[in-house]
């Protein structure tokens, strides 16, 4: 099983980048892990919310196939505490698919992208921004696999 995070834009903090690179690099002890961010669109005078998630979705689209399950972080999405998302990671990884996460950009996703997706989740009902979202999102992608594991990482 292989796990991929896409996001739209780069994560500009350095702090942000600290953390993101430390889970993802910890992952690898457990899982095919890769990020994948898609470069912010940049749409000037023409700056249409509709037009910018269309644009976002066809790229997001590229980078997946109908071999994955594909799961958009949404507000309106499922909520899971940390042991019921370890336990949906399982789940996945049963069925022998791929797991692909996605988090779209500051206006969410096309029409198109929702329609192509298997599963919405939400992290909280706060609102956080989408760097911070993809630190606080490798981490718990981390702590459902030392979960898995029966490490001492999480503490109930």
């Amino acid at each position: 099983m292989k796990i991929k995070l896409i996001t739209i834009g780069k994560t500009d903090e350095p702090y942000l980048k600290e953390g993101i690179n430390k889970y993802t690099s910890r992952l690898k002890h457990y899982v095919s892990f890769e990020l994948k961010e898609i470069p912010d669109v940049k749409l000037g005078k023409k700056l249409n919310t509709n037009i910018q998630k269309e644009v976002e979705g066809k790229e997001i689209l590229k980078l997946i196939s109908r071999s994955e399950f594909v799961v958009l972080l949404d507000e309106k999405g499922k909520e899971f505490n940390s042991v019921g998302f370890s336990q949906f990671v399982q789940k996945r990884m049963n069925a022998g698919m791929d797991l692909t996460f996605v988090i779209g950009g500051p206006y969410g996703f096309s029409d198109e992208v929702y329609d192509y997706s298997n599963m919405k989740v939400a992290l909280s009902q706060m609102t956080y921004s989408h760097q911070m979202v993809r630190l606080f999102f490798t981490e718990q992608i981390y702590r459902s696999f030392t979960i898995l594991k029966g490490e001492k990482y999480h503490h109930d």
